[in-house]
């Protein structure tokens, strides 16, 4: 019995032992594993805010610059526009941006006063058939000044206004409208995580050429990878896109 007590109690020295030499230290280095994870964590976070800044000053920054720069452009503009048929010189229209958030979104005006009205006579024509997006070459709505200023995008210059706000950025997913977002099915909604942009992926890989179901795949490989480097690069496609006009109706 004596024995039996004596193993007894040297087994639970012996686990007392184990734990003090072994079990401290297993303590420290799973301590020592999370402080890596937190700490890696917060850097991460630092590292993504810190880009996020960087990019909205360049928004800033560049928007403002254009706007002046190009505010003699948009007085002819604005000027050929009200001599045509005397309509408003801006298109104002509601966009979805990011998180579903919708803002005003102005255009200069390329249609007939009464396009929207029109729009829902001329649906079936759409050449993006069976599809969200709405997309007619030779539109009939679209006026003789209208379909210079939209072969090179200049009747979206005036959104560089919404970059300024923050509604939108240089580079990132077009906004869509409200009327197509509401057929969104959810994987589509994964373009409305970022904000929107000036130019996208899409847009300077064809515009109005490139079919919905990949303009979100574009999208969305732009948004798992987005980077200042990669805005960089889409920004410098956009020049020949525009000046090329493929896919502008």
């Amino acid at each position: 019995m004596n024995n039996y007590h004596y193993n007894d109690a040297r087994r639970v020295e012996m686990i007392e032992e184990l734990y003090q030499r072994y079990g401290r230290a297993a303590g420290s280095a799973g301590l020592a594993r999370r402080l890596r994870f937190w700490r890696k964590k917060y850097a991460w976070a630092v590292v993504v805010r810190s880009a996020a800044l960087l990019k909205r000053l360049i928004d800033i920054a560049v928007s403002g610059a254009m706007l002046l720069a190009l505010s003699p452009l948009f007085l002819v503009v604005a000027a050929a526009i009200k001599l045509t048929d005397g309509g408003p010189v801006l298109f104002w229209q509601m966009r979805v941006g990011k998180w579903g958030r919708e803002f005003a979104f102005p255009k200069f005006r390329s249609m007939v006063v009464d396009a929207e009205k029109l729009k829902d006579e001329i649906l079936d024509q759409s050449h993006h058939k069976d599809s969200v997006t709405f997309k007619m070459k030779k539109d009939p709505r679209v006026t003789w000044i209208g379909s210079i200023i939209r072969k090179v995008s200049i009747d979206e210059l005036p959104q560089l206004w919404n970059v300024l706000k923050g509604d939108m950025s240089l580079v990132g997913p077009r906004p869509p409208v409200p009327r197509e977002v509401a057929q969104y099915s959810l994987s589509d909604r994964r373009r409305l995580d970022v904000t929107p942009g000036l130019t996208s992926p899409w847009a300077v890989a064809g515009r109005g050429d490139i079919p919905f179901d990949r303009q979100v795949d574009l999208d969305v490989q732009y948004i798992e990878s987005q980077s200042l480097w990669q805005d960089f690069k889409i920004l410098l496609k956009t020049v020949p896109a525009v000046l090329l006009g493929k896919g502008a109706y």
